[in-house]
């Protein structure tokens, strides 16, 4: 994942980037079913895919952080 694109899943709202963790999370599935059944042909994708599903978990964490730090001081 590109800086640049980092740069953009930061500026999303909490709900938009849960929505595409869970598409993320989908497409992890459908890779993982392929590769069990045989049909994958890039092996590298599913790597690809579960590290950007942990980048945008990790900015919705420091998100909800930053939100509870906001709210209590």
């Amino acid at each position: 994942m590109k800086r640049d694109e980092l740069t953009k899943l930061r500026d999303f709202s909490i709900p938009e980037l849960e929505r595409r963790a869970h598409e993320t999370k989908e497409e992890l599935f459908n890779l993982r079913f392929q590769l069990r059944t045989g049909h994958l042909s890039n092996f590298s994708r599913v790597r690809a895919i579960r590290r950007a599903y942990a980048r945008i978990q990790t900015i919705v964490f420091e998100k909800r952080l930053a939100e509870a730090k906001r709210g209590t001081a």
